[in-house]
């Protein structure tokens, strides 16, 4: 359970009322969550032998920001794979 301060005083709260407190949240309070998520999670997944530079995180960044402008800009795995097997058969 995660609590909340209000005048002072910390008020626990549900995943339930967290969650519907999401869409409440400016676009920079989202990111910000999204970052401290990500942050939480990243043992499982970060070598810690070969970590991250600034360049591949200001890389990843770029391509964060850039998906959140426009989702749709990318494509889908099955143009990218017909696209892919097309190259192949030349």
């Amino acid at each position: 359970m995660t609590e909340s301060v209000t005048l002072g005083k910390l008020i626990p709260m549900s995943k339930a009322e967290i969650l519907s407190e999401l869409p409440k949240l400016t676009k920079e309070e989202r990111h910000e969550i999204r970052v401290k998520l990500a942050e939480m999670d990243s043992d499982g997944w970060l070598d810690q032998d070969d970590p991250l530079t600034d360049a591949d995180k200001a890389l990843l960044e770029a391509r964060l920001a850039a998906y959140e402008k426009d989702p749709d800009a990318g494509s889908s795995w099955e143009e990218v794979e017909a696209r892919v097997r097309a190259r192949l058969k030349k």
